[in-house]
């Protein structure tokens, strides 16, 4: 009997998330693939969501490899009637979400007052308003549940300004005070929303000047936070995570 508990408490650490269910938006590069495939290895079945269909594919394979069920979806997060299949899909295929991770997001540079109205709704929609789209359609279900992680990368951009950054802080600045807002809304749910900031990342996503590469984090430092907050301790959450380089790029 007691090398069976020994085993199963074994089990138990090698798998933390094992029964959970995790969808990340832009998973299919960059940090949201670090990051799905941070969770998969935790155990957690991983649905992931992208625009270009060859980056799904390549990550579905990687996810394949850790043994964990796996969802890939083509999605545009920034339009209601796709975020709605997309978790009724995951749902249907893996189970109820217990951790949702908002990474969608592009970058623009440059002064506000010589970009237009398209920049300005491309930006927002993919930063800010997906986040508000699919987490208003997982809600429900953690509500339902009694717990849930809702995590939402954003940026040291949305503590800090700098020229040229008008549009791009502008959606970081407001996805602080929508995740700000909504953990307010659902802790009393049991579910925990919580927000990464992260500095230059060493990915395809574009920066602005030249930095040097060895210098900048790299995406399994934001997924290495990702585990943090979903393996904190049921009375506690990491409510805002500043993540930096340890020099300056």
């Amino acid at each position: 009997m007691a090398q069976k508990a020994s085993i199963n408490s074994s089990s138990r650490q090698a798998s933390p998330l094992s029964g959970a269910v995790a969808l990340v938006t832009g998973g299919n590069r960059g940090i949201g693939r670090a990051i799905a495939l941070r969770l998969a290895k935790l155990g957690a079945g991983v649905a992931i969501c992208g625009r270009d269909p060859q980056a799904l594919a390549a990550t579905e394979t990687q996810l394949k490899n850790s043994g964990s069920p796996i969802l890939s979806q083509i999605a545009d997060v920034s339009r209601s009637a796709e975020v709605t299949t997309l978790v009724d899909k995951t749902q249907a295929t893996l189970g109820p979400i217990s951790i949702l991770v908002n990474n969608a997001g592009i970058s623009l540079f440059g002064p506000a007052h010589e970009k237009t109205e398209a920049d300005w709704d491309r930006v927002l929609d993919t930063n800010l308003k997906s986040v508000f789209l699919v987490s208003r359609a997982v809600a429900p279900t953690m509500i339902q549940r009694g717990s849930g992680d809702m995590i939402n990368i954003s940026s040291l951009a949305g503590r800090n300004a700098f020229a040229g950054g008008g549009i791009y802080c502008a959606s970081k600045w407001g996805l602080l005070g929508l995740s700000a807002c909504m953990a307010e809304d659902l802790r009393e749910h049991g579910i925990r929303v919580s927000v990464i900031c992260p500095g230059s990342v060493a990915t395809g996503f574009s920066t602005r000047g030249s930095k040097d590469p060895a210098k900048l984090l790299a995406p399994d430092d934001v997924a290495h936070a990702v585990e943090m907050i979903v393996t904190q301790g049921p009375q506690s959450f990491l409510s805002e995570i500043h993540l930096r380089p340890v020099r300056k790029p």
